[in-house]
């Protein structure tokens, strides 16, 4: 189904779809609903919300090296997809969360794709967001090689009103980007609502490390930086004992540690937990940070031991990165059903990482529901509507 047009609706521009004659059915298939058991009348209407920036992202994989001034680098692979809130968005919702975006995006082509691909290809709620005139959408470029990524944006100054609205939506729990010096009334709205908050951050180019200069980290249940981040705010060289000094701040602490895994401390329960991160052949990292916490977040939200949130984290996270694109490369059930299954059979498995992942077993059917082919980024934007 394509955007045939655009409706006014308080304030706010929505897309209006329309069908083609002929053209296949690009809802998403319904996945399992990790929060079935959990769902009870009254229930906030929403799982997950969210606000931020959408990007398009173009994504050139295969690169030998880095690029080198004054030569010219060909990719063996390339893509499109919906970035920057996008991937967590995306992520969130292939894993059976009801997904509320709030964001601005542009009203060019890029804009059109990046929101027909999350509301008619992902199922994500965007009656929050609204399209922008004259606004472009922003554009990243990441090229990937050696395991690792370079990436190159642009972008104007976002449009001066807030995408996010002045009074969030109930939701069970909302992951937001905790940003150095600067407060987001919305966190503390939505926290006050009984929403679960779940904080990450980014690099503070100030350099001042600071806790107090995060104001709504006071809102969040859970803080999940990487070990750079972790060890800077607290002055700690060692990522673990960072996440015990951050416990003093905010309940749940995980420390990602890249090719290690990730460290978990729970101050409420006593618990901590170590999950080894999983070996893979990796693709392209990009987004898979996002993937990681949209893992932990629905395990947190479904009730489940901290160990078992460290570990689903980790491998949603690991699927990802075996993918090109960052939304679309986030994985759903299907694609944890078949991981699972795989590991079983293969001969000589070591039987505590089965055991490590066990719990999987109860929430994976044999098929995992009817099987669904996964949108990947796609090499040229127009590509995949007929498909």
């Amino acid at each position: 189904m394509a955007a045939t047009g655009k409706a006014r609706n308080g304030g706010r521009t929505e897309r209006r779809t329309e069908g083609r004659t002929g053209a296949p059915d690009r809802r998403p298939a319904v996945p399992l609903d990790p929060l079935a058991a959990l769902r009870a009348p009254g229930d906030p209407p929403w799982d997950v919300y969210l606000t931020g920036t959408v990007f398009l992202d173009i994504v050139f994989t295969g690169l030998d090296s880095a690029p080198v001034r004054g030569t010219e680098s060909w990719a063996r692979g390339m893509g499109s997809s919906p970035g920057g809130v996008a991937n967590m968005a995306t992520a969130l919702a292939r894993l059976g969360l009801r997904t509320s975006l709030a964001a601005a995006f542009g009203d060019d082509h890029y804009g059109e794709y990046c929101w027909d691909t999350l509301e008619r290809g992902e199922g994500i709620d965007l009656s929050l967001s609204r399209t922008v005139p004259g606004w472009h959408s922003p554009v990243t470029v990441s090229m990937a090689y050696e395991g690792e990524r370079t990436m190159v944006s642009h972008g104007h100054e976002p449009p001066p009103e807030e995408p996010a609205p002045d009074c969030p939506p109930r939701a069970r729990a909302a992951v937001a980007s905790l940003t150095p010096g600067r407060g987001a009334p919305w966190i503390a709205q939505a926290a006050r609502k009984g929403t679960r908050i779940f904080g990450d951050v980014g690099w503070d180019d100030s350099g001042e490390w600071d806790l107090a200069r995060l104001p709504d980290l006071a809102h969040c249940e859970g803080f999940l930086p990487n070990a750079a981040e972790a060890m800077r705010y607290t002055g700690r060289n060692c990522p673990r004992a960072a996440a015990h000094v951050l416990a003093e701040h905010v309940p749940v602490v995980v420390v990602t540690l890249g090719a290690e895994g990730a460290y978990a401390v729970d101050r409420r329960t006593g618990e901590t937990a170590s999950v080894p991160a999983i070996e893979v052949e990796a693709l392209d990292p990009t987004g898979a940070g996002d993937v990681f916490v949209a893992g932990f977040v629905t395990g947190s939200l479904a009730g489940w031991p901290l160990a078992d949130r460290l570990a689903f984290a980790g491998l949603t996270a690991a699927l990802s990165v075996q993918e090109f694109g960052g939304s679309l490369s986030a994985p759903g059930w299907t694609e944890v059903a078949a991981w699972w299954r795989k590991v079983q059979s293969v001969e000589g498995q070591e039987q505590s990482a089965l055991r490590r992942y066990g719990f999987l077993a109860e929430l994976v059917p044999e098929e995992a529901g009817r099987p669904w082919p996964r949108r990947r980024a796609v090499p040229t934007i127009g590509f995949g509507r007929s498909a």
